[in-house]
């Protein structure tokens, strides 16, 4: 059953938090359907985990194979894994950035993307979604090289892929945050590694300030709703130390541990 995150009589968005199973060996993750009248489009489809029952559990809110468009935040595979089966069950075109364009073929059968993907420049742009557009946002470096943000002007709602990013259970993530001090220690970690820089987060921040945004949802984790907890967030991540910041020498030396492969551990 996904969370209904918006809906009037001719737009809505739906995000499905619940589809992989809880076995601790993948980790959990969002994915979204938006429909404007009778356009549809899937964005952060998943991987081969989530491709059934993100299939039969949308079926009720939009069909399948009208489906218009796949889009992928960047390429990694709990985010478009999937793909071979999507486009072999839809006639969905793949918007995802340039970077990623000559990749994501290696995901299918031979030419199988022909013609079916819409390179994104580094600028993003406005992607036509039935009487409206999807604004693809810059967000390069957080974590992907090539990557984007989608702002939907209608629901005011930005999917902001791996930034915002909580480590929960798929119960949890259906759960809004609206009080970020206490959401802080199940981000913190992972922005510190996956983010690239503080500089790259100060610069997205700047630009999504001039945004009306009513939810961030992340691709991994709860919503952060309301502009109390949005702000604190921005609040948050433009003073992060993270990733390129918080190496030096000491990561960069010559290994001396050996890995075991019977118990799969480090030893000396």
């Amino acid at each position: 059953m996904p969370l209904e995150l918006y809906r009037d009589k001719n737009h809505a968005c739906y995000m499905f938090y619940d589809l992989i199973e809880e076995d601790g060996h993948a980790v959990q993750a969002n994915q979204f359907l938006i429909v404007d009248d009778d356009t549809g489009a899937i964005i952060d489809p998943g991987g081969n985990l989530a491709y059934n029952e993100l299939y039969m559990g949308m079926i009720k809110h939009f069909p399948p194979h009208k489906l218009s468009y796949l889009i992928a935040s960047h390429a990694d595979p709990d985010i478009i894994a999937s793909l071979d089966r999507w486009l072999s069950s839809t006639q969905a075109l793949l918007v995802i950035s340039r970077v990623w364009e000559r990749f994501v073929p290696h995901l299918t059968k031979v030419g199988k993307t022909d013609s079916r993907i819409i390179g994104v420049p580094d600028g993003g742009g406005r992607l036509p979604l039935g009487r409206h557009d999807l604004w693809l946002l810059p967000a390069h470096f957080m974590h992907s090289e090539g990557n984007f943000h989608f702002y939907d002007p209608i629901s005011k709602i930005l999917f902001t892929g791996d930034l915002g990013v909580s480590m929960v259970s798929g119960s949890q993530a259906g759960k809004f945050v609206t009080d970020l001090q206490a959401h802080i220690p199940m981000m913190e970690g992972f922005h510190r590694r996956y983010m690239v820089s503080n500089k790259v987060l100060r610069l997205w921040v700047r630009m999504v300030r001039q945004l009306e945004i009513s939810m961030l949802v992340p691709q991994h984790g709860s919503p952060i709703v309301g502009k109390q907890a949005i702000n604190d967030f921005f609040n948050w991540i433009e003073n992060l130390m993270c990733g390129v910041d918080l190496f030096d020498d000491r990561s960069y030396q010559l290994p001396i541990e050996e890995i075991d492969p019977v118990t799969r551990q480090m030893r000396l």
